[in-house]
């Protein structure tokens, strides 16, 4: 095998900059966390109205995705990622000055929007003009940037709590920043080669893939991807995410999409606050907690994306799977036997420690790198869509159910899906690592 030459630092600097879209991410899906306190006092909120309004998030991410996947096709994927921004900044505000829960309900599905959009094309757009030796590690950027942008909103929301009734205003506003910078950063990315190669702006591509490798790579890739359109032409009912050819690894995809949301763990990070409320936690320790679980969230997704690339993505998916179904169980019992806050602590910080390492930064991995070039930006509209579905799920129902059966209940759930996830990954998921995503590709074939 040919070895290439590559421009390390361009790399990275690209994928650090579109992966500024997780941060987003990240910043929207802690916010609430904190801000969940406030809410409830300013609007009264119920144990539906909690679920729904933390969930409304998902449901315009779902839109985004929507959004997103139609732009990414017809327009490429930077302007996406520059409308994913804007519609973030101003969303941030909106927020920020809500009167009614209607229109804080409103602002916030609008920031789901695009949340939604760069959930999508960040991911997808790393793994396109990232060489295969290191795409795990860059598409590993993202979650990163997701995890920093919790850990910091944590801290920010930990500081601003003590500034009376509408500090939530404060903790929503402040998104703004992030949005603006991540729109300067977008300004300055290339275009993605491989689509720029699907819409016959040869030149132009091999002009980018020139800027990432030696001049062999820029060639060696442009014929890989003639040969990945051409293949697909012969065949125009591949065209479509439910052809036989890739329905398999579509629906791989949304199982695998699914599966990270259902294992449970996004309602730790959404209602911390809930949870350790439970078992007598006081107000400033509910938020430290969240602190805590960000430290932890982000200590471990860098050593995710050091090993991501060596152990490969099936030996740290069955891991995180096995682990967090017995953590989980550990968590329901300690829960429903009104153990120490400090003790619940623990156990809840291993079971983040196991999914930063696994679920959580490899599901966006394999999702960037399991679907073929010309059906790429909708077979990941397609997963994301029902990721950001089963998150809705999720965080909609955690309230009722934990008013229903107790915050431990809803744990035993979880602990059942995460062995049904260890069984689906043995049996359908295929080793990605190391391969190009072409190579990814005939693998189907």
């Amino acid at each position: 095998m040919t070895q290439h030459k590559f421009n390390s630092g361009y790399i990275i600097a690209i994928s650090f900059i579109s992966a500024l879209g997780g941060y987003l991410f990240g910043f929207d899906f802690a916010v609430i966390s904190g801000a969940l306190p406030f809410l409830k006092t300013t609007f009264g909120l119920t144990p539906w109205w909690e679920g729904f309004l933390t969930g409304s998030l998902a449901l315009g991410c779902i839109a985004g995705c929507l959004i997103a996947g139609a732009l990414a096709e017809r327009f490429g994927r930077r302007p996406g990622l520059m409308t994913a921004a804007i519609v973030f900044a101003l969303s941030s505000i909106g927020m920020a000055l809500s009167g009614s829960l209607a229109v804080f309900i409103a602002m916030r599905f609008a920031a789901g929007i695009g949340v939604g959009m760069a959930s999508m094309l960040s991911p997808m757009y790393i793994a396109e003009v990232s060489p295969a030796s290191v795409r795990g590690r860059n598409v590993a950027i993202n979650q990163l940037t997701i995890v920093i942008g919790i850990l910091i909103t944590n801290l920010v929301n930990y500081m601003l709590a003590d500034n009376g009734a509408d500090a939530w205003r404060w903790m929503f506003g402040l998104g703004a920043v992030p949005s603006l910078l991540f729109l300067l950063g977008v300004l300055w990315l290339p275009e993605s080669p491989r689509w720029l190669m699907q819409v016959n702006q040869h030149e132009r591509a091999r002009r980018i893939l020139a800027k990432i490798g030696d001049a062999g790579f820029a060639e060696h890739t442009v014929d890989d991807i003639k040969r990945s359109i051409n293949s697909a032409k012969q065949n125009a009912g591949s065209f479509s995410v439910w052809a036989p050819a890739v329905r398999g690894a579509v629906v791989v995809g949304i199982l695998l999409a699914v599966f990270q949301q259902f294992c449970g763990i996004n309602v730790v990070f959404n209602y911390t606050s809930t949870i350790f409320e439970s078992v007598g936690a006081s107000l400033n320790q509910q938020l430290f907690e969240t602190v805590s679980i960000g430290a932890v969230n982000l200590v471990f997704t860098v050593i995710a994306m050091w090993q991501v690339d060596k152990l490969g993505r099936k030996p740290l998916m069955l891991a995180g799977a096995a682990g967090l179904s017995v953590i989980y169980v550990v968590l329901a019992l300690l829960l429903k036997n009104q153990a120490a806050a400090s003790l619940v602590s623990v156990f809840v910080l291993i079971a983040i420690a196991l999914y930063a390492t696994s679920l959580a930064p490899v599901t966006w991995v394999l999702i960037a790198e399991i679907f073929p070039n010309h059906i790429r930006a909708r077979a990941t509209t397609v997963a994301v869509v029902a990721l950001w579905a089963a998150y809705f799920v999720l965080v909609f129902t955690f309230p009722v159910l934990a008013q229903t059966l107790g915050a431990y209940g809803p744990f035993y759930m979880y602990a059942g899906i995460c062995v049904l996830g260890f069984l689906f990954v043995r049996s359908r998921v295929v080793e990605t690592k190391g391969k190009t995503l072409e190579e990814i590709d005939m693998m189907r074939h």
